[in-house]
């Protein structure tokens, strides 16, 4: 019986090998890899009022350029109509490998004069046009003055459910906000999307320097541009950020001695390193206006030393002296109980058993020098 039951296991588990070999037709998906996200789930159905009057279809591509867009990891762009019942509006989402990615094309889709929305944290409106990222998606709406504010926030709050929540890059939050030109941001990753960048901003001459920048592994700079200008003065920075202060030191040389001869160059012609971060204003209207644009910098280096130091929670010095002297009284008045005790216990037993425990000359003996003229008595020491 025992052998007919192994007989049974072992065709079981030749039967549930071949179910399970790789070679079967139904393909095999690693338990670890991440589900791949479908755009088509994205859009919503509905969102307040407005619901959806035709289902999703691939997007045209828009004005961005293929290289940039390919660079920025482009999966899917897709497009859905919805009404309100009165109004139509077009949803556009773009869906990307990553949120770094997403944001280059986001900037990409700025123009210059476009505000700042409501709709979303990072999102921009004119007066037909808004565009918003969120996450790896970057959406955006036509004939956008036939939608209310309330149901623009609905439908960024929703997006964001199916949004890959990972930070944007830090690069972004160094740009002053004083004077900024809105809609000039424009943010990369690679050379094509500074390519673009430079040109779109009037500064194509230093478009030539994407291949000495440093993009993509294993440097992986990134590079942050805006206009700024008030009725006065004007100029253009560009910020360029690396993983550690030696590349930024080494790529500050090389980069001094590609820059453009002519044609905008700061008047000094100088690039300028704080940390891992290299600054160069191009075309400003004065020297003075260029170092107040740097002064503004939002970015801080800061150090950390191995050793301790005294901080505000350390105990003051007082404090710690008080309990030195009070540990050390401690300390004393517990050896002089000790004391004591053992003087005591020594003179009630010579009382109680005199001659039993302590002093026994007989059987104890306790060597002399005799340097005194006094005869030896062992039982002195008794």
């Amino acid at each position: 019986m025992r052998r007919l039951a192994l007989i049974f296991a072992f065709g079981a588990a030749i039967l549930g090998g071949a179910a399970g070999s790789p070679c079967a037709d139904a393909p095999v998906k690693s338990a670890s890899a991440p589900a791949a996200k479908k755009l088509v789930e994205v859009f919503p159905e509905r969102f307040r009022q407005w619901g959806g009057v035709s289902p999703a279809t691939p997007a045209p591509a828009n004005s961005t350029s293929s290289a940039a867009t390919s660079e920025a990891g482009l999966i899917e762009r897709m497009e859905r109509v919805y009404s309100d019942g009165k109004n139509q509006i077009t949803l556009t989402i773009a869906l990307f490998h990553d949120t770094s990615g997403a944001y280059q094309h986001y900037t990409a889709g700025l123009k210059p004069g476009m505000k700042p929305s409501t709709a979303g944290a990072l999102s921009a409106v004119d007066d037909t046009h808004l565009i918003a990222q969120v996450g790896d998606l970057v959406a955006e709406i036509d004939n956008v003055k036939s939608i209310g504010e309330g149901d623009l926030q609905a439908l960024i709050g929703q997006l964001h459910e199916h949004a890959d929540p990972t930070p944007l890059p830090p690069v972004r939050a160094y740009l002053p906000e004083k004077d900024l030109v809105d809609g000039s941001q424009r943010y990369a990753l690679g050379p094509a999307g500074f390519q673009d960048a430079m040109n779109m901003l009037g500064c194509s001459q230093y478009a030539a320097l994407a291949p000495e920048i440093g993009f993509g592994a294993p440097i992986d700079a990134e590079v942050m541009t805006a206009q700024y200008g008030d009725r006065a003065n004007r100029a253009t920075l560009l910020l360029i950020e690396y993983p550690n202060p030696q590349l930024a030191e080494q790529h500050l040389h090389h980069l001094a001695g590609v820059l453009p001869a002519k044609g905008g160059g700061e008047p000094n012609g100088a690039l300028e390193r704080k940390g891992s971060l290299l600054s160069l204003v191009i075309a400003p209207s004065s020297r003075a206006y260029a170092a107040k644009l740097r002064q503004a910098i939002n970015y801080e280096t800061q150090v950390t030393w191995n050793e301790p130091s005294t901080t505000a929670t350390d105990p003051p010095i007082m404090s710690t002296l008080v309990k030195i002297f009070v540990g050390t009284g401690v300390f004393m008045l517990f050896a002089l109980v000790l004391g004591v005790a053992f003087g005591g216990v020594r003179v009630l037993t010579k009382k109680f058993f005199p001659g039993k425990v302590f002093d026994r000359p007989e059987q104890m003996e306790v060597l002399q020098l005799g340097l005194s003229g006094k005869r030896i008595d062992p039982s002195d020491f008794y």
